[in-house]
């Protein structure tokens, strides 16, 4: 397939699921731009749909801003993203999404049948913790909410809660992570093309998802987050799978 008809399929496909769901456009753009792209290309174009979906977002659902409940993910996001991006040249990613596709796909699954699982009680040290993650995650790939809105959901935050909280700490961790990669030399001109395919193809679909996320029920939301969790750790799995078996 052509690379820039494989950009804008992966771009309309995550740009939904980014609508719908807040998160996840990384993870579902990866897993048609893994087949056809190169690794640093496919995270500088993650980050760039990934921030350009959480921009259209803002202004399509808005769900409150609490700052005493946001600044240790962000504060701990800042200190994660230049990590992240230190370690992407000297990353091995079929490991990485290996080891990560598998956390999600036993993870994510078991929360899915224990709909009554306790909330996990902690403070704001534990929430810096998981920004920090989410940032280091992001400077690798633009991942910056897979973790961020798993520990929400354990949380037991409730769906315009967490949607809150990732969809702003998302998109102040993109930005940052965007404007690093412009800093290290990552973005060149040569990708500009594959940005405008990128922001013509997801719009529409961004704003049909977030439009559906307005009519649906907490435990529907719960369940859609959850499952798109476990679908991208598959998405992962396959990627890494045949080519680790491939190295031996």
């Amino acid at each position: 397939m052509d690379p820039l008809y494989l950009i804008a399929l992966g771009a309309i496909v995550a740009g939904f699921v980014q609508g719908l769901s807040g998160f996840a456009f990384g993870m579902v753009a990866m897993s048609f731009w893994a087949w056809g792209l190169e690794p640093r290309v496919a995270a500088v174009l993650t980050v760039f749909g990934s921030l350009t979906g959480q921009l259209i977002a803002v202004f399509s659902v808005r769900r409150g801003f609490s700052w005493a409940l946001l600044w240790p993910f962000v504060l701990g996001g800042l200190a994660g993203v230049p990590l992240g991006v230190w370690v992407l040249p000297y990353l091995d990613m079929l490991w990485f999404k290996a080891v990560f596709g598998t956390l999600l796909v036993v993870w994510c699954p078991l929360m899915l049948v224990a709909p009554r699982l306790p909330r996990v009680r902690a403070g704001r040290l534990a929430d810096g913790a998981v920004g920090m993650v989410g940032g280091v995650l992001g400077g690798i790939g633009g991942f910056t909410g897979t973790v961020p809105t798993l520990w929400c959901t354990l949380r037991g935050f409730e769906r315009d809660t967490q949607r809150a909280v990732i969809q702003n700490f998302n998109l102040s961790m993109l930005a940052v992570t965007l404007l690093t990669y412009v800093g290290s030399g990552l973005v060149t001109a040569v990708l500009l093309p594959s940005f405008a395919v990128v922001a013509l193809a997801m719009a529409l679909p961004t704003v049909l998802g977030t439009r559906l996320y307005l009519g649906i029920s907490e435990l529907a939301f719960r369940r859609i987050v959850l499952g798109l969790l476990t679908l991208s750790g598959v998405a992962m799995l396959v990627v890494a799978v045949p080519g680790l078996l491939a190295r031996g």
